[in-house]
């Protein structure tokens, strides 16, 4: 028995242009000695489902020098959630939170009312060559919870579901994709899903989130007749449900993203993520006033707030 619904019938499928309303190509940021690409917020997007923030981190390979070195920053209003391919990352926060994220695992931490964080990687991977490739995303918290206290959930790979049939595999990150939930808890309705193809293979996008898409990781994707080449992000239209193929002669690999359409538009500054213009020059000023919590271990370092 399969887990996969039957796909969806050749003859009369919808063409490409009236599934995807939009394509977006992420910009290239330099964070101080290390690029990213950015694919949310866009020009013409803030948002996927939750979704409000989407950076490709690498891939990149260091040579004994360069590599992660995020000092303790703050954040209010919204979870990150990091999510490596390649290498690790060790993390940080004002919760007494410590540990080393790996390829496949879950970094889910929610903000709330105020938490700050440090990303680095360990002196002795530092000192090796080594590779680094991953997502950091960012989910805004709905109105009502936005105020929340922060909370820290990681999930290690071994513990997020796994579905498996006929060259396809699945590892369910946030949210329940074809009746596998992941633990992690969310603020609103998100799924977030890692997708590796094998050559030929098919997979269908159901139409059981009203905002989703797929940001392309490794490969070529095929969705009715139009190749997609690795790093976009594709978003889908409501309503329809969406097949992608791997083309080509390699595998593909993509991640789902969506859920449930916010609560309204959101401002951003910064690290900061909130409804209200009010809230974050509050917490610009708690920022710069020293007003939040440090983080146990790497206290003595920070980010300073931009243009003070």
């Amino acid at each position: 028995m399969t887990w996969m619904p039957d796909l969806d019938p050749q003859p009369g499928d919808a063409g490409a242009c009236d599934l995807i309303d939009m394509v977006i190509v992420p910009r290239a940021r330099d964070l101080g000695g290390f690029e990213v690409r950015r694919a949310l917020p866009s020009p013409k997007r803030q948002m996927v489902g939750p979704f409000i923030f989407f950076d490709q981190m690498g891939p990149a390979e260091f040579l004994h020098t360069g590599g992660i070195d995020v000092r303790p920053h703050p954040h209010i209003g919204l979870a990150t959630v990091t999510y490596l391919f390649e290498g690790e990352i060790h993390h940080r926060d004002s919760l007494g939170s410590e540990l080393a994220i790996h390829p496949g695992d879950l970094n889910w931490m929610t903000a709330g009312s105020g938490i700050v964080h440090s990303e680095r990687e360990d002196p002795a991977r530092k000192a090796m060559a080594r590779k680094l490739f991953g997502i950091q995303s960012w989910v805004a918290l709905p109105k009502d919870k936005e105020e929340q206290s922060p909370v820290f959930e990681h999930v290690g790979r071994g513990d997020l579901p796994m579905l498996r049939d006929d060259g396809v595999s699945v590892r369910v990150i946030a949210g329940e994709l074809y009746g596998a939930r992941s633990p992690v808890a969310t603020a609103s309705e998100t799924i977030y899903a890692d997708v590796s193809l094998e050559p030929g293979r098919r997979f269908p996008v159901d139409a059981t989130h009203e905002e989703r898409g797929i940001f392309t990781v490794s490969g070529t994707v095929e969705i009715s007749g139009e190749r997609f080449e690795a790093g976009q992000l594709l978003v889908f239209r409501p309503g329809d449900r969406i097949t992608v193929t791997a083309e080509g002669p390699g595998a593909a690999r993509f991640l789902i993203l969506g859920g449930e359409p916010m609560d309204g538009p959101r401002h951003i500054w910064w690290n900061f993520v909130s409804s209200s213009k009010e809230r974050i020059e509050q917490a610009k000023e708690d920022w710069k006033r020293m007003r939040f919590d440090t983080v146990p271990g790497d206290a003595e370092d920070f980010i300073p707030l931009p243009g003070a």
